[in-house]
Parts: structure tokens; C-alpha cells; sequence
């Protein structure tokens, strides 16, 4: 049987500020990345993304970014290996603090935007941000993009992985994902993004904008929580999941 996760980023407002549509959002996922107040959240909102996972059942995780609220966390930033080891720590800490005051443990960690995709390539971001998670709690999951520098680092770590897809986003040659710069890095059309889901998790393959098939490993699915429609998709991925016989279950479950 198949099976797959299906993650999507939370918890990305901060003061008066409202992003996305979580807790309808939440009933349609098995894993939460829950922002941590470097390029979105704050404690206020931390908290209460946590508690709605726990209502909902849902695996929680942290996203660290980087520190760029303007710019949601999404430009690359100069950043040293110890400084991406030390914000790193920081924000699992942050997280960490208020999944312990309810009770509950902390499934994985996420890296978020221009961090994720800088630490998809670079091996000395991607060793000092596993490193990282390792100290703080070895049991934690790393996610991080199929193929990529990240996945390699935990596994040397000796961190479980989960290596990661994307339902919306189109894919590069190289497995890269497209940068968000470009006007064809996201699919808009529900039925492409289903199609590419579909084959991703039962052929291990997408097919790249250059029309080159690149091999990968899907055990967790991303959807994006702060789309015009992402409501929508959420809802429509889960049935097509079901309607194709695919086990959809948070990463460290059974």
C-alpha cells in the first residue's frame, strides 16, 4: 500500500496581522510546521497553532526561518553554517517550549523558504541545521526537499528523514524547485498539482519544466497554507488520495 504525509506551513501571523486559514485547514492534514517568530508568528500566535493541532490531532513541527519578517523569510540572506546552527536551535527551542506546556511532543522539524532551499544545496548549511536539531532532540524528523543536501546531512546526523515533495510547486532539472521569482513556479491548476502528486508518490518521479523526468522519494507531501484557494486544495488532495488508494498518515505513525 502507499502511503504519505501531507504537511503544510501554520501559524505564519503575527500581532493583528491573520494569514491563512488553519484550523479549517488543519482537518485535512497529518502534519503542522508551525512557524516560530523569525519570519512569521509570535508567541501569541504559536500558542494557539499549537493547541489547534493537538485539537485536531495533527503532528506538530517546527519551521525555522530566517530572520526577515519584511520579507517573509523567502529572500536569501548571507548566512554563516554557526549562524544557521544558532537560529536554528533557537526557534525549535521556541516552539519546543509550548508543545511541552500542553503536553505533547514535538514530531520534526522543517527549515522554511529561502533557509530550506539554501540548505537544499549548500552542505554547510544543511550539516549545521541537522546538527542542530540532533543537540536539541535526536528523535525529532528533519524534513527537507528530495534529493537535497538537507537529507543527506540528517541521514550522516543519523536523524530519521523525511524527504519532501511539493503538490504546487514545479520542479528544475536538477530537482531543485523553480524559484518563486519565476511566474511558472507554482501550479494553479488543481488537477496538474494532483496529476504530479499522484505520480510523485506511485512512480517516484516528476517531471521537471525542461520536460526531464527526476527521480525521487515522496514520504511527505507539502501543501501550502496561505494560498487564494488553499482551502480548496487541501480538501481536493485528500480525496484524490483516498480515491487512489493512498494511506495518508503524519510521518512517525505506524
Amino acid at each position: 500500500m502507499f502511503r504519505i504525509d501531507i504537511n503544510c506551513d501554520m501559524g505564519e501571523g503575527f500581532g493583528a496581522y491573520e494569514l491563512g486559514t488553519d484550523e479549517e485547514i488543519l482537518e485535512f492534514v497529518t502534519s503542522a510546521n508551525i512557524a516560530c517568530g523569525y519570519h512569521a508568528g509570535d508567541p501569541s500566535v504559536m500558542r494557539k497553532t499549537v493547541r489547534l493541532a493537538l485539537d485536531k490531532g495533527v503532528a506538530i513541527g517546527a519551521h525555522p526561518g530566517l530572520p526577515d519578517l519584511a520579507g517573509f523569510g523567502r529572500r536569501n540572506m548571507a548566512l554563516s553554517p554557526q549562524e544557521a546552527y544558532d537560529i536554528t536551535v533557537y526557534q525549535i527551542g521556541a516552539l519546543s517550549g509550548f508543545v511541552r506546556a500542553e503536553g505533547a511532543i514535538m514530531q520534526h522539524v522543517k527549515p522554511h523558504g529561502a533557509l530550506y532551499n539554501m540548505a537544499a544545496q549548500s552542505k554547510g548549511l544543511a550539516e549545521a541545521i541537522a546538527e542542530a536539531v540532533y543537540k536539541v532532540n535526536p528523535e525529532l524528523v528533519l524534513f527537507g526537499l528530495s534529493g537535497s543536501e538537507l537529507i543527506a546531512a540528517g541521514e550522516k546526523m543519523g536523524l530519521q528523514t523525511a524527504s519532501e515533495v511539493f503538490a504546487d510547486r514545479t520542479y528544475q532539472q536538477d530537482g531543485s524547485l523553480t524559484p518563486r521569482r519565476h511566474a511558472d513556479a507554482v501550479i494553479a491548476d488543481t488537477e496538474t498539482a494532483m496529476q504530479q502528486v499522484i505520480r510523485m508518490i506511485k512512480e517516484g518521479k516528476v517531471r521537471s519544466l525542461q520536460g526531464k523526468d527526476i527521480p525521487l522519494k515522496a514520504d511527505t507531501i507539502c501543501i501550502h497554507g496561505d494560498g487564494a484557494h488553499a482551502l480548496a486544495f487541501a480538501q481536493s488532495i485528500r480525496h484524490v488520495l483516498q480515491d487512489e488508494a493512498v494511506q495518508v498518515k503524519a510521518f512517525k505513525l505506524g
